[in-house]
């Protein structure tokens, strides 16, 4: 589901629908290196929600009782007392740290009961699956949650029954999550956290968030300060299974105002609804199946649809950047003026810091390819902070790499050099196998003028 190149390559829609779009989903190891060691991110560092309690109300109820497939749900499902977990399957080495961390995240910020097992009777089964398994059941899925199954071997005769529908659950006891064995570190990860708290929480999906995992741009890769939040909500002690949508909004105001007082003191923002034909347009640009005539001509359509809504959030910054992302390899200048839209919108936009990294490599790889290093320098360097706290190793790696260039187009080759081999640790977190990793590194030093002239 994802091709490892430039950053937006991790917004190009893992949580697409497969064969039933009433499925969850996330769009579609470790070995011997001569490589730098692999680095990962030890400490969590979220930024709270910075958005009015209303607003907030309004995304809970839209996420907890509609499927994205925009099925309205009859009421609130949850798990009710202390949930378990256990992994199953060939696990990678970096899954079982990466969902400890996950599991301390979700007890410390969420306030969720939840802890690993090995015994076979747990709430969640997490099974680690070669992807070409993944894909045999939903071929454009990376990773995906089912309900009231606990191997994907029992998905192909129950995903057509009431057994694995969503929207007949009142109350939720056992469910499966299916993850890659053999995809890189970084999107095992991800996995684990947009499906484990889809799992235990939300169940839809909306684009106009701009600071959620449960939202299929794919921007944040982590969950989010408002995603803690929303999973906080979902267990409070006020909410149960089987209430219906009137009986939580009743009791969301209270329970938003004890958890988030400073939401309290925070003027709403009004925002309309994202129009399915956009959502569509959106699938077909960046979702696999389609041609590149195709693809452009959605994202052509979605932009309309954007200018029309008078959107001015970052969804109409979404709509440039995908534009861009599919004209850049032929038209570079119109494409170029497409990320500089993008990053004005998210610039107006609050919480799109992490889409103006990704834009900013988007703008910086077009500088070194015209041979403006101190340019894409000013581009790079403040965004490294942003892709280290927002824990996408992805990212920093490329922003990275595209700085080492700058550097040595600025001269100063030692300070390059020392760069380039610092991102390698970061690299392999987020690109896996080492000929991915090198890949990136040809395809970034491909932009340098310098060594084309040199060949």
């Amino acid at each position: 589901m994802r091709r490892l190149i430039l950053p937006i390559c991790l917004l190009l829609g893992a949580c697409m629908p497969g064969a039933s779009s009433d499925v969850t989903t996330r769009a579609a190891t470790l070995a011997q290196t001569s490589m730098p060691p692999i680095k990962v991110f030890a400490v969590a560092r979220p930024t709270p929600p910075a958005r009015s309690n209303r607003d907030i109300a309004r995304d809970f109820l839209d996420l907890s009782l509609q499927l994205e497939s925009g099925r309205e749900l009859k009421v609130l499902s949850r798990f009710e007392g202390p949930i378990s977990v256990r992994v199953i399957g060939t696990p990678p080495p970096t899954l079982q740290p990466d969902l400890g961390r996950l599991l301390h995240r979700l007890r410390s910020e969420a306030g969720i009961n939840i802890s690993q097992v090995t015994n076979a009777n747990a709430n969640i089964t997490i099974e680690a699956v070669p992807r070409a398994e993944i894909r045999r059941h939903l071929p454009q899925a990376a990773c995906f949650v089912v309900p009231n199954i606990s191997r994907l071997s029992q998905y192909r005769s129950a995903k057509r029954s009431r057994q694995t529908n969503w929207s007949t659950l009142t109350r939720r006891t056992k469910i499966a999550i299916f993850v890659p064995s053999d995809a890189a570190p970084q999107e095992v990860r991800d996995c684990l956290h947009e499906e484990l708290a889809q799992a235990i929480g939300p169940l839809n999906d909306l684009y106009r968030l701009p600071d959620s995992v449960f939202n299929d741009d794919n921007v944040h890769t982590v969950l989010t300060g408002f995603d803690m939040l929303i999973l906080r909500a979902y267990y409070a002690p006020e909410l149960h299974s089987g209430m219906s949508r009137a009986d939580v909004a009743a009791r969301l105001p209270g329970i938003l105002a004890r958890l988030n007082p400073h939401g309290e003191h925070i003027a709403p923002r009004p925002v309309s609804a994202t129009p399915r034909a956009w959502i569509r347009a959106i699938q077909t640009a960046l979702g696999p199946g389609a041609g590149p005539g195709q693809r452009r001509s959605a994202a052509q359509a979605a932009l309309r649809i954007a200018e029309t809504s008078g959107w001015t959030d970052q969804r109409r910054g979404f709509s440039h950047y995908a534009l861009g992302r599919l004209t850049q390899n032929s038209d570079p200048d119109y494409a170029q003026n497409q990320f500089a839209a993008a990053d004005a919108y998210f610039r107006r936009s609050p919480g799109t810091a992490l889409h103006r990294a990704h834009t900013a490599a988007q703008l910086a790889a077009y500088a070194i390819a015209h041979g403006r290093g101190d340019v894409a320098l000013n581009l790079v360097t403040p965004q490294l902070a942003v892709a280290e706290q927002h824990e996408n190793a992805a990212l920093l790696a490329s922003l990275m790499m595209l700085r080492a260039e700058a550097l040595e187009l600025t001269g100063r080759i030692a300070e390059a050099r020392i760069v380039r081999l610092d991102s390698l640790g970061w690299a392999r977190y987020g690109y896996g196998a080492d000929w991915a990793v090198r890949a990136k590194l040809r395809e970034v030093a491909a932009l340098n003028p310098l060594k084309g002239i040199n060949g």
